[in-house]
């Protein structure tokens, strides 16, 4: 079977159809809300293409998922264009970085002097409030997406957006329980953020009809003047205004020089399939490097859940989020270092020091010299996209910019690190480090099958080898490898967590006896509830032979696969 695709189950299973992908062959999404997914799957009825689903879908996620995203966020993305209608072949690749930068007009120190200290007692940065935001990159990237392949304009695909903002939406469960049980108290630490997501006051509840209607505006002022408003209008100097006015420091220069990286994606081979993952500031290299090193041990299929699978990949992380935290700075110097960190020859020399049955502590290599959420979208003619977007934490920096409307994140404050020779440490004008990542498939010929992604902070890349690995490695289909049993590691990179005791944790799902072997092993395992990992995995395999798509969505997130 092509991958991702399933094999034929027993018809009497309840179980087997509860978890099969959807099966479509006009179009196919799959995202973490329904109406994300909705949006997408209109767009494709009504003859859009794969990257116009994706835009109205995110636009419509950043109303919908406002605890997780926003076009005051980050937005990164993988596109794979074919050669023509129904080609089969590579095409035009493209990873699409839209991160921005953290303020231009302030020292270190000064940054530092406002900061405070993280649980292990190292000096962090602010971590929400107005001087937490990065330049938001998600505007920028739609439109050079949209530019680059898109066949509808910007206005058009917000429609959807618009109205949820303006009239309103009915508010979920668990979009009404992260603001009782998580983020109430930073919300009322701003009077617009009170003001939009505790209206009258109060917490909303589940089904409450949830309105945004300065976000409604903005939106339209955006599709109706361009990013050009967002980036150097009434749009940036509102925003920055607003930051100003209650002691932040982007300014309306740092907005104006904002502008998306479109490059080829990072790519490395896994048992000859082709991993494609996005550049840095990303960690996609983290994907590769650990991939790497974890196929230098055979995984039989029915094995992935097992205490040596799982202690495999979970130590081929650990020395690639050490090699991450010691030398993948967004700069030349950076991109180097990762070009050898994604090497056959590095992962080589990093094996060596894997251990089959016990822990092993991973220093950085010697080179000598989370929230989020996540859709994928593919089209009739082959055409396939993985997009991310985040705000960095829930509901990022807890700041809405004034009558804007606009949540904007705390990327900068949530990820810049303040420990010198740091690759990450803060300098004016740099962009931080990302969790945000996304990944496509190409089969041993070339040929792109398969994209996916998901939320989850530093998880992300830890979440995104089991994905890949249970569909190569184990053969499972789109659907069933989102819903496979599920671990990370913590911490990893997140300056606010660096130097905690590091834990193991894994779905009870695995079984007493993987969880004991991996305890015998020396990891500190933290046993979850049978889904307790969270993150919303979002997977689409597409058979080049037939076009037909394979859609699978996490049961963990409230989201859905559809097809046409």
């Amino acid at each position: 079977m092509p991958l991702g695709f399933p094999t034929l189950g027993p018809i009497s299973d309840p179980e087997s159809h509860a978890n099969n992908p959807v099966m479509a062959r006009n179009g196919a999404i799959a995202s973490a809300h329904p109406l994300i997914s909705a949006a997408g799957a209109k767009v494709l009825a009504d003859g859009g293409n794969a990257v116009d689903a994706a835009i109205a879908a995110a636009l419509v996620g950043t109303v919908v998922l406002p605890a997780m995203c926003s076009i005051g966020g980050d937005l990164f993305a993988i596109v794979h264009q074919p050669d023509g209608p129904n080609a089969s072949g590579v095409g035009e690749l493209l990873s699409f970085m839209g991160s921005g930068n953290g303020p231009a007009s302030v020292t270190r120190d000064w940054m530092a002097e406002r900061g405070t200290v993280s649980p292990a007692g190292q000096p962090i940065l602010a971590q929400r409030g107005p001087l937490s935001p990065g330049v938001p990159g998600f505007i920028a990237g739609a439109f050079d997406m949209l530019e680059r392949f898109g066949s509808r304009t910007f206005g058009s695909l917000a429609r959807d957006a618009i109205r949820y903002a303006r009239d309103g939406f009915p508010l979920s469960v668990a979009g009404a329980a992260i603001i009782a049980h998580g983020t109430e108290e930073i919300l009322r630490q701003d009077r617009a953020a009170q003001s939009v997501f505790l209206p009258g006051g109060r917490t909303p509840r589940p089904g409450d009809l949830f309105r945004q209607p300065d976000l409604a505006r903005t939106i339209g002022e955006v599709a109706a003047a361009g990013p050009e408003t967002f980036y150097r209008g009434p749009v940036a100097r509102r925003i920055t205004d607003y930051l100003q006015a209650n002691g932040g420091a982007l300014t309306a220069d740092d907005f104006a020089g904002h502008a998306t990286d479109v490059l080829p994606p990072l790519a490395s081979t896994y048992r000859g399939y082709t991993i494609h993952e996005t550049r840095l500031p990303t960690p996609g290299f983290v994907v590769l490097e650990a991939l790497n090193i974890a196929e230098r041990a055979q995984i039989a299929p029915g094995s992935l859940s097992s205490a040596s699978t799982i202690h495999l990949q979970a130590e081929a992380l650990k020395a690639a989020f050490a090699d991450r935290n010691a030398g993948a700075s967004d700069t030349p110097e950076g991109a180097a270092n990762v070009d050898r960190y994604i090497s056959k020859e590095w992962a080589a020399q990093r094996f060596t020091g894997f251990h089959p049955s016990r822990v092993s502590e991973f220093a950085p290599g010697s080179l000598q010299e989370g929230h989020t959420t996540s859709l994928v979208t593919v089209d009739r003619d082959g055409l396939m996209v993985s997009l991310i977007f985040s705000v960095s934490d829930w509901f990022g920096s807890g700041v809405v910019a004034g009558d804007t409307g606009i949540l904007l994140n705390n990327r900068a404050g949530h990820c810049f690190s303040l420990i010198p020779g740091h690759p990450n440490l803060f300098e004016p004008g740099k962009r931080t480090m990302h969790t945000l990542n996304c990944y496509l498939i190409a089969a041993p010929d070339g040929t792109p099958v398969v994209v996916g992604g998901t939320p989850g902070g530093d998880f992300q890349p830890q979440w995104n080898v089991q994905t890949i690995s249970a569909m190569i490695d184990g053969g499972l289909d789109a659907q069933a490898a989102a819903s496979l049993p599920r671990w990370q590691l913590w911490p990893a990179t997140y300056p606010a967590e660096v130097g905690m005791p590091a834990e193991l944790r894994v779905e009870s799902r695995v079984g007493e006896e993987t969880l004991r072997a991996l305890a015998e092993m020396g990891h500190n395992v933290v046993p979850l509830g049978p889904w307790g990992a969270r993150g919303a995995v979002q997977v689409i395999a597409r058979n080049p032979e037939t076009g037909v798509l394979a859609a699978g969505s996490d049961p963990r997130s409230e989201g859905q696969a559809i097809g046409l």
